[in-house]
């Protein structure tokens, strides 16, 4: 089996397990995608997702417009992949607000769960990210689209929490 046809099958049971376990989330399978640049760096950041420490990520306006994609909206859902491409969560975007680098709040630094959680080191994470793998490097005025989500399923205890917010039965979240 091709690599391509694993992934598509990984997908398609993760989504059916999903979905049997929470009959409120939508039959369409939501889009998929890993955090960060490396598979090292999606595997960091997927395990503050699933410890609970990591609620929100940003983006920069600019590549999403670069690779001609949407901006994340409130009670979009998203199935999030390790660094093998493996499906191992899936979030629910919660709030979304689009502001300039440097207007980046604290609040939105300590969800985002990374370094010491202040902003000073989002800030400095941030801005060696963008320059390093952003479409068209950095600059304090870049738009940057802050996104806080929340965890509704996580494959590793298979619990899994309804879009409505209630814990279905047998679930540890």
């Amino acid at each position: 089996m091709s690599h391509a046809k694993k992934v598509g099958a990984a997908l398609d049971s993760f989504w059916g397990r999903v979905r049997a376990r929470s009959s409120d989330l939508p039959e369409a399978m939501p889009e998929a995608w890993a955090f960060g640049a490396t598979p090292e760096h999606a595997d960091d950041l997927l395990a503050l997702v699933l410890a609970g420490t990591k609620t929100g990520t940003a983006s920069a306006l600019w590549d999403i417009e670069a690779d001609d994609e949407s901006v994340p909206e409130v009670g979009e859902l998203s199935i999030i992949l390790d660094g093998r491409g493996r499906p191992r969560a899936l979030i629910e975007t919660t709030a979304i607000d689009i502001v300039p680098f440097c207007e980046v709040t604290a609040e939105h630094a300590h969800a985002e769960g990374e370094g010491d959680r202040t902003l000073a080191a989002w800030r400095e994470i941030h801005e060696r990210f963008w320059q390093e793998h952003g479409r068209r490097g950095f600059a304090l005025e870049m738009p940057v689209v802050c996104e806080r989500f929340r965890l509704l399923f996580d494959v590793e205890d298979e619990g899994c929490v309804s879009v409505s917010g209630d814990e279905s039965p047998g679930t540890s979240r």
